[in-house]
């Protein structure tokens, strides 16, 4: 039974991406023991997959700004403490940062394996054992299950299967069942897509009956779900959701429409209708990787509320 250790901290996007690779690594090991190095932020998306048995936190974004601080050592020293409690026959850092790449030399192990020179994002390869070129050219997904074959030994073949549920849960806010969850929130700016078109889009969805659900993660974020609200009808702003939460409120939409965040790519891998919106970045790279999702967009070419409109109504129809 190989004991495996993964390596994939953030962001939450990234981390939905790799649980696929849970999945192959389980296909064609079952017995195998996976434990997963993740960002304590994001530490409840490994949790909902059944074969992780086991997650070290860590938490690097918030001690970088507390180093002066003892407790930070401390903490630091706990993580340094269970990442090394172990020996893993195989560790392997599917990230391709120098943090992710440090960690992975830290853990004990008998063979690390991580991304080639030409498949790292920041050039560490020297610190694996087994180093592996990985075509950039593929979606981040199969990137990662690419490179997990590689290691192991079998064919990435097979629709991606994420592997994880959440069940709906029933919020004293949301009293009502049909609503659909818009995702408008990022933290880089060039990837929001035009309030106005929010607007027009929330009109079109109440016309079918549908609820809008607008989530949101900090202050700011809330004071534009807010400032959409008062321009929408039938819509609901909820109170601040952890991760186990908001993976109940996706699970019990009808569709979820979102830009390019985390949040929209977790709706896609719990199978909900999803319809990405992308404005500045390249879907076929990194874009919403789902039998039940379309991806409208490019790079300075956002979609319009029509295109948006047409292709809900073509997955609600399937």
């Amino acid at each position: 039974m190989p004991k495996i250790l993964l390596v994939k901290t953030s962001s939450m996007g990234d981390v939905v991406h790799n649980l696929p690779m849970v999945n192959d690594i389980r296909r064609h090991f079952p017995d195998a023991q996976i434990h997963w190095v993740v960002e304590e932020t994001y530490q409840a998306i490994p949790a909902m997959h059944p074969g992780v048995s086991k997650i070290i936190t860590v938490a690097l974004r918030r001690w970088r700004k507390t180093l002066w601080k003892a407790q930070t050592w401390k903490e630091l020293a706990n993580f340094f403490k269970r990442l090394r409690s172990e020996h893993y026959d195989f560790i392997l850092d599917s990230q391709g940062l120098i943090k992710s790449a440090l960690i992975a030399r830290l853990a004990k192990g008998r063979r690390r394996c991580g991304p080639g020179r030409g498949s790292a994002r920041e050039f560490m390869p020297l610190f694996y054992d087994q180093a592996f070129d990985i075509p950039w050219t593929l979606h981040a997904v199969q990137r990662t299950r690419t490179l997990a074959a590689q290691v192991f030994g079998y064919a990435a073949d097979g629709k991606a299967d994420y592997g994880i549920h959440a069940k709906p849960a029933n919020f004293s806010w949301l009293p009502c069942r049909d609503y659909t969850v818009l995702l408008h929130a990022t933290s880089d700016r060039q990837k929001l897509w035009p309030e106005a078109q929010w607007v027009e889009l929330g009109a079109r969805l109440n016309q079918s009956a549908l609820t809008c659900v607008l989530p949101w993660g900090n202050t700011h974020e809330r004071a534009r779900s807010e400032l959409l609200a008062q321009r929408m009808q039938h819509v609901v702003v909820p109170p601040q959701l952890g991760l186990n939460d908001a993976a109940s409120l996706l699970a019990g939409a009808k569709a979820v429409i979102g830009v390019d965040t985390g949040l929209t790519h977790l709706a896609a891998a719990l199978n909900v209708p999803v319809v990405g919106i992308y404005c500045a970045s390249r879907p076929e790279e990194t874009g919403i990787h789902s039998e039940s999702a379309l991806n409208l967009g490019g790079i300075n070419q956002p979609p319009t509320v029509a295109s948006i409109s047409a292709a809900l109504e073509r997955m609600m129809a399937k």
